[in-house]
């Protein structure tokens, strides 16, 4: 894999784009045939991309997307920021159209303009998870991991990756 480098949300939804109709198609042959080996492709892949990659040198994701937060989430923020969990939803939270908490505003409130992140030991499980390029099952998320190309440069050159390799 080359180098990846960074690319701000603009060029990354630009790229994605231009090759939208190529990649689902991809994506949906991968979602049939479950390849068994595609964990291990996408893992070395994450691992490599992960080796020429910082994520505090683009913060795309804690800039353009929210992350779905869950109970504990909101608990262990509201504990890490010595707020009452009431307080700190009242402050940092919201119910999208889908039920799910997100933060109220992006970028995300507690993104330092270094790109580091306040609450780092503390941040969501969905931050900690992404981009989702080394769990088990991928084919389970592909759709999603698609449409995180155009955030996060690693899942693009992942999926670029993988189409070069032919799967």
């Amino acid at each position: 894999m080359k180098k990846v480098t960074y690319r701000t949300p603009d060029e990354l939804k630009l790229l994605t784009n231009k090759t939208w109709q190529e990649t689902s198609a991809f994506v949906k042959k991968l979602k049939k045939k479950k390849p068994k080996n595609l964990d291990d492709t996408v893992h070395e892949l994450h691992v490599e991309a992960f080796a020429t990659f910082n994520c505090l040198d683009c913060a795309n994701c804690c800039k353009t997307i929210g992350p779905r937060l869950i109970d504990k989430d909101i608990e262990r923020l509201a504990k890490h920021l010595k707020m009452k969990v009431s307080d700190f939803t009242d402050q940092y939270i919201l119910t999208d159209e889908d039920g799910d908490y997100v933060f109220k505003d992006h970028p995300c409130p507690f993104l330092l303009p270094d790109n580091y992140c306040m609450v780092y030991e503390n941040r969501p499980r969905a931050c900690r998870e992404y981009p989702h390029t080394d769990r088990k099952r991928f084919y389970q998320i592909l759709p999603l991991s698609h449409k995180n190309c155009e955030t996060c440069p690693v899942v693009h050159e992942v999926f670029e990756e993988l189409k070069l390799r032919n799967w």
